[in-house]
């Protein structure tokens, strides 16, 4: 029963402390959690771009919504062990579906354990969340995403241009 407590802890605060990010207002949206013995599995989906940033360049905008999935991966970690004293180790990972049609990119994914020493010294948030244990790959500053065979989410978006084509001209931009 006090596992069950502590989920419900862990879902209170996703709530209320990833609601909102630094550099986008629009939710963080967890669509999976598996817990199993000592380990938490969480799947989430990116934020989407702020709707004030509509009148900056893609890539710029894809540059902060990158950062902001690092920041989110960051907090959901702290979250996770705040509130699960018992669970020794997570996987986390964070899909985009809005870039791809039909098909959802695993970007982040980060096996992290508790044990990990805090970071006061980094600056990056890159290194920050690389230290921590999170795996992903940045091309100016942008997000790209992992191979997986976890990548296999079906999701519905309205995005008529290719996957390879914006990828493209939002890294030349």
């Amino acid at each position: 029963m006090k596992l069950l407590w502590q989920v419900a802890d862990f879902a209170r605060g996703f709530r209320r402390h990833l609601r909102f990010g630094k550099l986008s207002r629009a939710p963080l949206r967890l669509i999976r959690t598996e817990l199993q013995g000592s380990v938490v599995e969480c799947d989430w989906v990116l934020r989407a771009e702020d709707p004030w940033d509509a009148d900056l360049g893609a890539a710029e905008r894809e540059r902060k919504i990158s950062e902001q999935a690092l920041r989110d991966a960051i907090s959901l970690r702290e979250i996770l062990f705040a509130s699960m004293p018992e669970i020794e180790a997570g996987v986390l990972n964070a899909f985009r579906f809005w870039a791809v049609p039909q098909k959802a990119e695993l970007v982040v994914r980060g096996e992290v354990t508790r044990d990990t020493q805090y970071l006061f010294r980094v600056n990056s948030l890159a290194m920050q969340a690389k230290l921590y244990g999170f795996q992903f790959q940045l091309n100016h500053g942008i997000l790209q995403p992992l191979q997986s065979e976890r990548s296999n989410f079906v999701f519905q978006h309205s995005s008529s241009e290719p996957q390879n084509e914006r990828r493209a001209n939002i890294c030349h931009q």
